[in-house]
């Protein structure tokens, strides 16, 4: 915790009544960084007085906020993986969280799983050896799109639960094929979270071939179900669609986080609220 005369001015004109004196000294706060974060905490348990409490909490979330959009830039930056940033993505809606936790569950699922796969097994196999671990082993559940939970969104909160939606499972169970290398990718079939298993041998023997035609079958991730191309047709044609190439083409990680954070914001779609979809939009549009 910082101590020194400028803060504890800067503090002491919190609760200011001149609105222009207030905002003068919450951007010198805010550009302080988030290192002043325990002094406000430490004033808001001291004072007593709503109105102030409240300035002091929109303070916080806009240091945490300033923060998260630095993470989010540096991540884009560098390798953008799914875990990173899905743990990023968590920070807006829990701050503090710790991300040991969410490794240490990700490890003991990966390890689970690891134990028996083999490299005779055919790509069903695979696919029913990690659904087995993930959904009956380990009791993952799926649930229904509902922008009425948040944490249904979230990768601390749909490990902790065991309950997620597509595409917080969905992520989880990429993070997991990666890690596997099993040759899993999110797909951006119409209104659906879908995963493909990609063919790498016909990858490399026809690089410039059909999309669809590199993907061996799908899966959907709340359940594990697994699609046939017959299935992904009739789907196309349940909501006349023409499927194009696009359809079929493995998204990368920032798309992903970009699609979580699309969704996340629905669920911030009221008065109430507003301020924080608009912040998450935000960030899905650095992306």
């Amino acid at each position: 915790m910082q101590e020194n005369k400028e803060i504890k001015a800067l503090l002491h004109l919190i609760d200011d009544p001149d609105e222009e004196i207030y905002q003068s000294v919450s951007e010198k706060i805010v550009s302080i960084g988030k290192s002043i974060i325990p002094n406000l905490e430490e004033l808001w348990d001291n004072i007593n007085n709503e109105s102030v409490q409240e300035r002091i909490e929109s303070l916080i979330h806009r240091l945490h906020f300033k923060d998260l959009k630095t993470e989010f830039s540096n991540w884009q930056l560098q390798s953008p993986d799914l875990l990173s940033g899905s743990i990023i993505v968590a920070k807006y809606h829990y701050p503090d969280i710790l991300p040991t936790p969410i490794l240490q569950e990700i490890e003991k699922l990966r390890r689970n799983v690891w134990l028996e796969l083999n490299n005779y097994l055919t790509p069903i196999e695979q696919i029913n050896v990690l659904n087995s671990i993930f959904y009956n082993y380990y009791k993952q559940k799926g649930v229904e799109l509902n922008y009425d939970n948040p944490d249904h969104f979230l990768i601390n909160k749909t490990l902790e639960t065991k309950t997620g939606n597509s595409i917080s499972n969905g992520i989880i169970y990429l993070i997991l094929c990666n890690l596997l290398d099993v040759p899993v990718r999110a797909v951006d079939i119409p209104n659906q979270f879908l995963l493909g298993y990609f063919d790498e041998q016909y990858q490399i023997m026809n690089p410039s071939g059909q999309s669809s035609q590199k993907i061996l079958f799908y899966i959907e991730p709340m359940t594990g179900q697994m699609y046939s191309h017959n299935d992904i047709e009739r789907y196309f044609k349940t909501i006349a669609v023409t499927p194009s190439n696009n359809y079929f083409r493995p998204l990368n990680n920032v798309r992903i986080i970009k699609l979580l954070l699309e969704e996340l914001s629905k669920c911030f779609d009221n008065d109430h609220n507003r301020y924080k979809m608009n912040e998450i939009q935000l960030l899905a549009k650095m992306l």
